[in-house]
């Protein structure tokens, strides 16, 4: 019996390694394809600090961060997993908020009062072009300079691996681990599309965040969990929770 794990690539490598170390047995079924967009930055604006709500946006500029000389600045990064990866990249100054855009949103205008930033700054949000959030709009609302530069896409991928499909024909598959709305979303129309989606929504489903289980809910799944909060560690509890359930 197999956990299936629907993040992207590369990051879900990681993810099956972590459950493998926990006894899994693993399928990965990346339902999103990281697509990076040309960086190009002409406002000549100096910049206070940068934002970034996902490592993809850094692995998407990574090549260019030195001769942009914006490896210097504070980064303030959505949750840890995102901070590692901006280290990595070689940024010294690493903040890291709650593992949401709202808590980003908290951490930088905490940043603000502990004088780490002025109320003014204007900060480089490297983003992802679907937004599940105006996130600039709302730190612009509490007086920072944001400027949103989109440097990657997450392109939904069609179709399920086909030992996926064998394995929900099965009934070999245990749980479904959930990252994001989108790749929710992309899992469903392809489950839906091979023929497995009453399987594939029988089983318990782990999400990340509320956000991400209604997606589940409103597809009519009966076996949605959410994190405690939005980290991985949280979501592996939530499924060993799933799995002793079943089990009882």
């Amino acid at each position: 019996m197999s956990i299936l794990v629907t993040r992207p690539h590369p990051d879900n490598e990681a993810t099956a390694d972590s459950l493998r170390a926990r006894g899994h047995v693993v399928l990965l079924a990346p339902m999103l394809k990281f697509e990076p967009v040309p960086f190009h930055d002409e406002s000549e604006v100096d910049y206070n600090a940068i934002i970034v709500t996902s490592a993809n946006a850094i692995r998407a500029v990574a090549p260019l961060l030195k001769d942009l000389d914006l490896l210097r600045l504070p980064l303030f990064a959505v949750g840890e997993h995102t901070g590692a990866v901006a280290r990595d990249a070689g940024f010294a100054t690493v903040i890291v908020a709650g593992g949401d855009a709202a808590a980003l949103r908290d951490r930088v205008m905490q940043g603000a009062r502990d004088k780490v930033l002025k109320k003014n700054s204007t900060l480089l949000y490297l983003a992802g072009a679907d937004l599940s959030r105006d996130l600039g709009g709302e730190l612009g609302a509490e007086g920072f300079n944001v400027v949103t530069q989109t440097t990657y896409r997450m392109a939904p991928i069609k179709h399920l691996p086909r030992e996926v499909c064998d394995g929900f024909a099965a009934h070999g598959i245990r749980a479904v681990l959930h990252y994001s709305r989108r790749s929710a979303r992309a899992f469903l129309e392809a489950a839906r599309d091979e023929g497995v989606e009453i399987s594939a929504l029988s089983i318990p489903q782990c999400c990340l965040s509320e956000t991400v289980a209604s997606v589940l809910r409103e597809a009519g799944a009966s076996q949605v969990l959410i994190a405690v909060k939005p980290d991985e560690n949280a979501l592996f509890e939530t499924l060993e929770r799933a799995l002793r359930t079943r089990l009882a």
